[in-house]
């Protein structure tokens, strides 16, 4: 069982000790870059090894720590226009000069096996996110406490050259503009406190009546023993 007393994908536990059918969800993180949606989605997928993690294709180059298809699929802008152009992906959008892109079947996929899938994208993402599955879809964003605390943590991380931090710090107020697209906020000024926060809201979602298909034969079969 999970650690958000959930019994992992495609069920939830009954009173009964049980499991009802249930739906997949989307469950997504945005935020600056900097701000904490990163290490914020690797603890829950570690406390949680059913939740599945969207991996993007992007024509951005490969960081010295990052894996060909663990991180991301890299892949050249020329693939990945053929792919955009054949209606692979689920959402793409271009972010600093590169382009991201979610594969569209393994997600589908996943939904209708009852798997919960994680997504670490912008706002951009998030918004064809939700015009295409909005009804599968649960949509945090994460802020940062302050903009100084951004800019540390950009610099505190050494992936990036000062020009980028710069144009990431100029990008951070355009996304966080968009706050109030999102189901949830959560202000990351307390990283354990954050991570409870994001448990709690996957834990709720999993349990929406509407996400569990197999409630209704569960409680006819209930009513049928109590008549």
């Amino acid at each position: 069982m999970a650690q958000d007393g959930t019994t992992g994908a495609g069920s939830v536990s009954s009173a009964g000790g049980g499991k009802i059918a249930r739906r997949g969800l989307l469950f997504v993180l945005s935020s600056p870059s900097g701000a904490g949606k990163t290490t914020l989605g690797q603890r829950l997928r570690r406390a949680d090894p059913s939740l599945e993690l969207s991996i993007s294709a992007t024509t951005r180059p490969r960081r010295q720590s990052e894996i060909d298809g663990q991180d991301y699929h890299f892949v050249t802008a020329d693939r990945f226009e053929r792919m955009a152009e054949r209606g692979e992906f689920l959402e793409h959008a271009t972010v600093f000069g590169n382009r991201y892109g979610t594969l569209r079947e393994p997600v589908i996929e996943a939904l209708d096996r009852g798997r919960d899938v994680l997504f670490d994208v912008d706002w951009q993402g998030a918004a064809q996110l939700a015009a295409n599955a909005r009804e599968d879809l649960v949509l945090v964003f994460i802020l940062p406490p302050s903009a100084a605390a951004l800019e540390q943590r950009l610099r505190t991380r050494a992936q990036d050259s000062d020009e980028v931090i710069g144009h990431r710090m100029s990008r951070a107020a355009e996304e966080i503009a968009h706050w109030a697209e999102y189901d949830y906020v959560i202000v990351n000024d307390d990283l354990g406190r954050a991570y409870e926060e994001v448990r709690a809201i996957l834990a709720a979602e999993r349990l929406k009546r509407v996400r569990q298909p197999g409630l209704t034969p569960f409680v006819e079969r209930l009513l049928a023993e109590l008549t």
